[in-house]
């Protein structure tokens, strides 16, 4: 298999493993938006932006320092070394899932009262707190294997980790409210769904370590000989590489924490506590969970990217690395903006066919759309981290955040009593400038072009498409009259999804945004897709950009 096939191969399985745990995390909040209030709506966002949050702190960036080590150690045929890094990561694991656990536990009453003004919340991180004991040890499973370029045993593992999660929660949270607990018990029962995840998940990644043993006892080949690595000179290179990673990394959930400690803070006043009670819960179990959809091909190819990167700069194979980071930053793009104008197009009858009520239709609009800017900036930080720039990239975090925090309380205010807006649209300031920065610095390392002079085509085809998209779903909802069923919201869904993506495709090839010379580039699904379109730009072969 070819290094671009691999690399698609990996792409496509993290995708695919990515899209069923997001639609399965969605499934869980449908029924869980509907079991529970406003309180427990609020208690269970809160639960999982905090624990999310430390999760990352937890594995402090060893997977991807990890996938990092253990793939340029196998190109560089030390497999021994690859080993014994894996081992030292592992024994981490487990004093930092000790140690993070306690925090979680013990500190919950604390950050919900004083912080997140929520003390219904308290219950609900505590009952998340256990499942940190196991996801350090998966996190570094899973960047031992992606270093390995096995990217299956990750993808199974997470599949695997969201059915046991989201079943577990779903009938916790069902009997508990039949039983006739209070809202912020049953959001606790929901919450403890993550630790039956964590076993599940666990239980898969020994499966496939085992697997590998074998695998690896059955094919010894020669290897370079090496010293055995002590453990703190281990430690320092991982450490040295993974803090600044786990800056990196923190971008979202930091982001995601930020709001759900600051919204309430900042719209008390303006919306009163039960309006602004409501708002944190729309935030976090509705929009995040929509605009958590459009990122997942960009969390797949930052997964897959970073092996590949790692093991093309330390060969200092310098024209596979501008052509992995190319294509990386046009496919993520490219793909993920239908995704993202679509679900603003369908925005209300998204809202009228997955949740109880049309409260928050605008919030999930604009929540979603400012996922295109995290999708580059997921895709960007994976980069610097393979050419070996985590430093660089954990200073564009770093700034990100301050914007974010800054434009939270200016735009917040700005908006009035329309301030969650401001918060939103903080969130996108925040992703767009950690794209920008780390845009400049990767320029000067590596000549590439995303799409050179075709933006104004990029940004026609865009606006064009959401607006035939909203059209489409606006004329649906008015045909149906007043009341709108569920039926309707989907039929509309479907209609108006349809039409984004028809209108999407044929304007980038009217448009010149993409060109006949270029499909070679793109995966073979895209082929398939795109070469019949492309009877509509005859005799144009075009210019890379």
């Amino acid at each position: 298999m070819s290094k671009k096939e691999s690399f698609i191969k990996g792409t496509l399985i993290l995708a695919a493993a990515a899209l069923v745990a997001r639609v399965l995390g969605l499934v869980q909040r449908v029924p869980l938006e509907h079991l529970l209030g406003d309180i427990g709506d609020a208690s269970f966002s809160i639960a999982n932006s905090v624990y999310l949050m430390l999760l990352t702190v937890a594995t402090a960036g060893i997977p991807s320092t990890l996938s990092k080590m253990v793939s340029e150690r196998y190109a560089l045929n030390k497999p021994q070394e690859a080993r014994r890094v894996y081992q030292a990561a592992l024994i981490f694991a487990a004093g930092a899932g000790i140690v993070i656990t306690a925090v979680l536990y013990f500190g919950a009453p604390f950050y919900a009262q004083h912080i997140a003004k929520t003390p219904e919340a308290a219950l609900s991180i505590q009952a998340l707190a256990p499942a940190l004991l196991l996801f350090p040890a998966i996190a570094m499973m899973r960047g031992y294997f992606q270093g390995r370029g096995n990217m299956t045993a990750g993808g199974v593992s997470q599949i695997v980790e969201q059915f046991a999660r989201v079943g577990i929660a779903i009938l916790l949270a069902y009997f508990l409210l039949q039983a006739g607990y209070s809202d912020a018990q049953v959001a606790a029962g929901a919450s403890f769904g993550g630790v039956f995840g964590s076993i599940g998940a666990f239980a898969v990644m020994l499966y496939y370590t085992f697997k590998m043993r074998r695998a690896d006892a059955e094919g010894r080949i020669s290897a370079a000989l090496s010293e055995q690595l002590p453990l703190l000179q281990i430690y320092k290179s991982i450490f040295t590489l993974s803090i600044p990673i786990v800056l990196s990394s923190l971008a979202v959930p930091a982001v995601n924490f930020i709001d759900t400690s600051i919204v309430k803070i900042l719209l008390l006043d303006k919306l009163g506590e039960a309006a602004a009670t409501e708002t944190l819960g729309i935030l976090g179990n509705r929009a995040q969970s929509i605009a958590g959809i459009p990122p997942i091909l960009a969390i797949a190819l930052s997964q897959s990217l970073l092996p590949v990167i790692s093991a093309a700069f330390a060969r200092q194979d310098r024209d596979h690395l501008r052509n992995q980071i190319t294509s990386a930053l046009r496919i993520s793009i490219l793909t993920g903006m239908p995704i993202v104008i679509a679900l603003c197009a369908a925005a209300y009858s998204v809202n009228g066919l997955l949740f109880s009520s049309l409260n928050g239709s605008g919030i999930i609009a604009a929540l979603t759309f400012g996922t295109i800017f995290q999708i580059t900036m997921m895709t960007t930080n994976s980069i610097m981290i393979g050419i070996g720039k985590p430093n660089i990239s954990m200073i564009s975090v770093a700034a990100g955040l301050i914007v974010k925090l800054a434009a939270s309380w200016l735009l917040a205010t700005w908006f009035g009593s329309y301030g969650i807006y401001g918060i939103i649209a903080a969130t996108a300031l925040c992703f767009l400038t950690i794209t920008y920065l780390n845009l400049r610095v990767l320029k000067k390392v590596v000549s590439f072009s995303i799409l050179g002079g075709r933006w104004v085509g990029f940004i026609l085809t865009v606006l064009a498409a959401g607006a035939a998209g909203y059209g489409a779903n606006t004329l649906v909802l008015a045909a149906a009259g007043a009341s709108p069923s569920r039926i309707v919201f989907f039929v509309a869904c479907i209609i108006s999804g349809l039409t984004v993506v028809i209108c999407y495709l044929v304007l980038l090839v009217l448009l010149r945004v993409l060109r006949r010379d270029e499909l070679g580039s793109y995966p073979r699904m895209m082929q398939k897709v795109l070469r019949p379109l492309m009877r509509l730009q005859p005799g144009s072969s075009g210019q890379r950009g």
